[in-house]
């Protein structure tokens, strides 16, 4: 509708005020007034020297006389109330009904292609309650991308390389007695994951011990013999040391298998996994390039920096005086790999706001060295996620490992389903399948539904009520739909034409009418948290609607089958607005 008021509008302002005027504001009507949209007169002020309220009553009059969709209208101080017919609803309702992709823009082979990067994990250690925000984030943002008719690439760069690694090795080396996760039965990634921490006791340890003979804590740190071990570990390391290549090989397995399980409880998926332990040799020789060029310069020590103080920020090493390479050199690498492998405009690195000045520094230098798609470059940021307990770190093993949340969330939908009796009538087998249902799509939405920058306080048990702006509450909605469209047993194909509209039956279908534009606006804003939050807003209407509308009791057969199509189309999108969050909705609940 906004488009045909636009196209009018523009005429009403020339022939009215003789201006040409682009760009005009609407919002939803409020309540208390007659309309089903509103013209915010405020901003024409800027080309319309007159009363809003007269330029109000002028647009109004000019839409009611010129636009047969416009019945009536009504001016409150700078706002424009307009009343859309019935029929253009219901014309609007039978041409789209029947679409099931409703929304939803396919891209064609041509389309432009956007790379999003998400997870990036570390090979010592599982992935935590981080890595939950930055999987589902990322993920939906490269579904609403390619909702959005953009042809998406999902990736992920694996840091397998580095201190931190050979804090693990090291640990194992020493104290593992050769334990394997098959030895254990754990997880490899919480295996290897368990020697980080192992690492970090004993390192303390010694540190501890140090500063006890007199040496400054700055010094022991530096000092003390099991990190000058993993240093020496990484230099061995980067010569290819057979036996040390080895072992890394082998312990990273285990943190591959690992992490595959929770990637498929979570359900993400990746294209391509990139790897630091390859990207970073492109990174050194970018910079040793890139030396020559000017690009960067080195110090006495033989440190690789680039000087960006004119650009008003700082000077950044790229290259330790040791020649091994630094987070920023993987990352020139990894760019420079992922721009040969995919013909992309534009690539999305979802990494946490703490990065947010490495990554002005990473365009920056890569614009510098000349790469015209660095222009095309976005870091998706996203704040960090506390726990009513506190902060999280994973050196000390005080981090909230995902696969536990993901089991956490998996029994607290059941205790809670169990004390509801909803499923009293399913198997043990469909039961288990909806606690999945539930349990996961709580977790996703709970975080999806926040603004990517805001920092998140999850609670988990919150995130589980079947009321309120949950994920529960979205799903049993929509299995109540799915229940009323088997009883009704209705064709979605007949039109309707001759029904008048209930105010609770136009303000959903104001609602689906936004739908695609909803959809275009998120991968705009890298926002899922804009779906989540049309979801639920489509979600209360509807329920507002069956407390206030008879179904089942309408007045006559076409007015109960236009309800029970209506019924369908919002289970159609309800799950269309989901599934863009990864999010699974269950037939019955």
């Amino acid at each position: 509708m906004q488009a045909l008021l636009i196209t009018t509008l523009k005429k009403a302002c020339l022939s009215l005020f003789e201006t040409t005027i682009e760009n005009f504001e609407f919002q939803s009507t409020r309540k208390e007034f007659d309309g089903d949209i509103t013209l915010v007169v405020f901003p024409l002020l800027r080309s319309i020297k007159a009363n809003p309220v007269q330029i109000g009553e002028q647009l109004g009059a000019y839409l009611q006389e010129n636009l047969e969709e416009v019945t009536d209208y009504n001016v409150v101080k700078g706002f424009l109330n307009i009343v859309i017919s019935d029929t253009y609803y219901l014309n609007f309702f039978n041409s789209q009904k029947n679409k099931a992709t409703y929304g939803f823009v396919n891209a064609p082979k041509d389309a432009p292609a956007v790379l999003v990067e998400y997870s990036s994990p570390n090979t010592n250690k599982p992935l935590h309650l981080g890595h939950i925000r930055n999987n589902l984030l990322g993920y939906s943002v490269a579904e609403i991308l390619k909702a959005s008719g953009r042809n998406v690439y999902k990736t992920q760069i694996i840091n397998d390389r580095g201190i931190h690694i050979c804090k693990s090795m090291l640990a194992w080396q020493k104290y593992g007695a050769g334990q394997t996760p098959e030895s254990t039965g754990l997880k490899g990634d919480k295996l290897v994951g368990n020697y980080y921490v192992r690492f970090d006791k004993e390192y303390k340890k010694e540190v501890s011990e140090l500063t006890a003979q007199g040496i400054s804590e700055e010094e022991a740190k530096k000092q003390a013999p099991l990190l000058k071990a993993a240093q020496e570990m990484l230099l061995k390391w980067e010569k290819g040391d057979a036996e040390i290549v080895q072992l890394w090989k082998q312990m990273n397995q285990w943190v591959y298998d690992g992490f595959a399980v929770t990637y498929d409880n979570l359900g993400v998926d990746f294209h391509k996994n990139y790897y630091e332990s390859n990207t970073y040799k492109l990174g050194k020789n970018a910079v040793e390039k890139g030396l020559k060029d000017g690009v960067f310069y080195q110090k006495e020590d033989g440190s690789v920096w680039i000087d960006l103080t004119d650009d008003g920020l700082d000077e950044k090493l790229v290259l330790r005086s040791d020649g091994t390479s630094v987070y920023m050199t993987q990352d020139i690498g990894t760019a420079m790999q992922r721009s040969e492998d995919f013909s992309v405009d534009g690539m999305v690195y979802t990494v946490g706001n703490e990065q947010d000045y490495h990554f002005k520094v990473l365009f920056l230098i890569l614009k510098k060295l000349g790469y015209t798609w660095a222009e095309d470059l976005f870091h998706l940021s996203y704040g960090m996620v506390d726990l009513p307990s506190g902060k999280m770190k994973s050196r000390e093993g005080t981090v909230v490992d995902a696969d536990d949340l993901i089991a956490d969330m998996f029994q607290n939908a059941k205790t809670i389903s169990e004390e509801l009796g909803k499923l009293d009538t399913y198997t043990d087998l469909q039961k288990e399948q909806v606690y999945e249902t539930i349990g996961l799509g709580a977790l996703k939405y709970y975080i999806l539904k926040v603004d990517p920058k805001k920092r998140i306080l999850f609670d988990p048990k919150e995130s589980i009520d079947f009321q309120g702006n949950t994920g529960p509450f979205i799903q049993y909605t929509y299995a109540r739909i799915q229940s009323i469209v088997r009883k009704s047993a209705h064709d979605q194909n007949i039109a309707i034409t001759n029904v008048s509209l209930h105010e609770k039956e136009k303000e959903i279908l104001k609602l689906l009418e936004q739908f695609p534009d909803t959809i275009q606006q998120a991968a705009k804003q890298y926002s899922p948290a804009l779906v989540a939050n049309y979801t639920y807003d489509l979600v209360k209407a509807y329920n507002s609607f069956f407390q206030n509308v008879s179904i089942f009791g309408a007045e006559t057969p076409e007015l109960l089958l236009f309800r029970a199509q209506l019924s369908q189309w919002v289970g159609n999108v309800v799950a269309g607005g989901m599934s863009l969050l990864g999010v699974n909705v269950p037939e019955r609940m």
